[in-house]
């Protein structure tokens, strides 16, 4: 933390290191701005990192005649995909049809849907027959289907883009630290004006002062607003209603498939994936209210059984418990209606405003969007007062570290580990205990790799976000976690956590 010894003022600062925060870094500090970032915990610690994988504009968004917020994510997915090719790709989609009705009737919103994308699009949507749709998904169920169609969006590994994102505000001269919460926010004159933050394995504290304060904590935006509200003696009313996704993960036989299912309407009226993802199938998720915010929420056992339930009605062979080889929890921080119902009726739009202090707050959206929502952070803080006049955004064309400068160069495919790495594969393998496998597709290089570039901290850090282990196979990495505890210790960690990992992993197991 000495970096933060030695600032006394800048900007901006933004609290919180998921996919918004972390694009208001990136925006402002590309636009010149003097930027520290703080995380209280890890970067895509909470919801950034427990996403379904999608970057897709919406389809269900669309069938609620969300046309705009889809017409957005389009765009944005486009963007995402050509400034990040080595973490985010297209993914064909099938919807299966068992009703003779089905197949028209989504496939001509889905036309819709590619009409919204224009020159955006991915691919063009196809309606198929019994063959070709048992060809695209193998492993779904025969009996009774009729055909199916296809579209085309969106995937991506979040964690890793999170940490991208990171990385590459660093290298626009940003201050990102994690593992540093803000314990309290300053004041001049009832205008807040910076911050106290504590590094959280020294204690040690560090004061900085600032043009302009964002809160950009997702579902948790509701405390550092009461801690605004205590100050300046402002009532406050709650802006976030949490709702929960729940994800099981199992293994490819159950989808041997390049293409994702989809399930527009289930049993009660949601949408249920099953995506292929790193050598598994994803399959979610959920939207259940949640009223309190823990960093770590569990499944409830309903909604575990609701996604195997629906699972069996359209795989071939039905994935029981025993089969889940992980399970993961995120929390979406929905912008609070008017009226009190389903989660599924509240805003996934993003919302920004300042308090009486000058304090601004961001919260909602999603991560397809998230550069968009930067854009529209910093042109209210303008707006505002809190920053003056900025120089135009120049996010839609900057690549985020690790991205071929050469878009069109697909020669880094060869490459080991470049659908991870990108352009610092080979960087990767140069270093020590590159061929020493811990797991599958982790070296002993790439630990080590985590801790020196990646601001890895713990065994948590390596296993859930720098590789993505703990949502695949919570089993496999408990085994593998002393061995990369040692390597952290190597790498000059006093504390690597690995009795706390261990008892993660056995949270993300189901158990009989």
């Amino acid at each position: 933390m000495a970096a933060l010894a030695r600032i006394n003022e800048v900007d901006l600062i933004v609290i919180g290191g998921g996919a918004t925060g972390l694009g208001i870094a990136v925006d402002a500090s590309a636009r010149g701005l003097s930027v520290v970032l703080l995380e209280s915990h890890d970067f895509a610690k909470g919801t950034s990192s427990r996403a379904t994988k999608l970057v897709h504009g919406g389809v269900r968004y669309l069938a609620q005649g969300n046309i705009a917020l889809v017409r957005e994510a389009l765009h944005e997915r486009t963007t995402l995909l050509r400034n990040a090719p080595h973490l985010a790709s297209p993914l064909g989609f099938v919807m299966p049809s068992y009703k003779c009705w089905e197949t028209p009737f989504y496939g001509i919103g889905l036309k819709a849907y590619d009409a919204l994308a224009g020159q955006d699009g991915l691919g063009s949507t196809r309606f198929l027959g019994r063959r070709q749709a048992l060809a695209a998904l193998p492993g779904v169920k025969e009996n009774g289907l009729k055909g199916g169609v296809m579209y085309w969006d969106g995937q991506f590994d979040d964690a890793r883009l999170a940490l991208a994102l990171a990385r590459t505000a660093a290298a626009n001269s940003a201050l990102v630290v994690n593992y540093c919460p803000v314990v309290d926010l300053l004041y001049d004159n009832q205008q807040v004006a910076g911050v106290i933050c504590e590094d959280a394995e020294t204690e040690e504290r560090y004061t900085i002062h600032s043009r302009c304060v964002i809160n950009a904590t997702g579902v948790w935006v509701d405390d550092l607003r009461r801690t605004d509200a205590q100050h300046t003696q402002q009532p406050v009313q709650s802006l976030v209603s949490p709702s929960q996704g729940v994800h099981l993960v199992v293994d490819r036989e159950f989808l041997p498939s390049e293409h994702a299912l989809l399930v527009p309407k289930t049993a009660d009226g949601r949408v249920l994936f099953a995506v292929p993802w790193l050598g598994k199938v994803i399959l979610g998720t959920t939207d259940t209210p949640r009223h309190d915010l823990a960093r770590e929420p569990a499944a409830f056992e309903e909604e575990i059984t609701f996604i195997l339930s629906e699972a069996a009605n359209y795989l071939a062979k039905a994935p029981t418990r025993a089969d889940v080889r992980s399970v993961w929890v995120g929390l979406r921080p929905l912008v609070k209606a008017d009226s009190v119902g389903s989660t599924k009726q509240l805003s996934r739009e993003h919302t920004i405003l300042s308090s009486s202090s000058g304090l601004v707050t961001v919260t909602g959206g999603k991560w397809t969007t998230y550069r968009a929502m930067a854009e529209d952070v910093l042109k209210h803080c303008t707006q505002q007062g809190v920053l003056g006049h900025l120089a135009p955004s120049t996010t839609k064309s900057l690549v985020l570290v690790g991205a071929p400068v050469d878009r069109q160069n697909r020669s880094l495919q060869s490459q080991p580990d470049a659908r991870v790495y990108g352009s610092e594969a080979a960087w990767v393998q140069s270093l020590d205990g590159a061929d020493q496998e811990i797991l599958p597709g982790l070296s002993q290089a790439m630990v080590r790799f985590a801790v020196r570039y990646e601001y890895a901290r713990t065994v948590e850090d390596v296993l859930a976000r720098r590789s993505r282990w703990l949502f695949l196979d919570a089993r496999q990495s408990a085994q593998a976690a002393p061995h990369v505890a040692e390597i952290l210790e190597q790498e000059g960690i006093e504390t690597p956590r690995l009795a706390e990992f261990l008892a993660l992993c056995n949270q993300y197991q189901l158990h009989e």
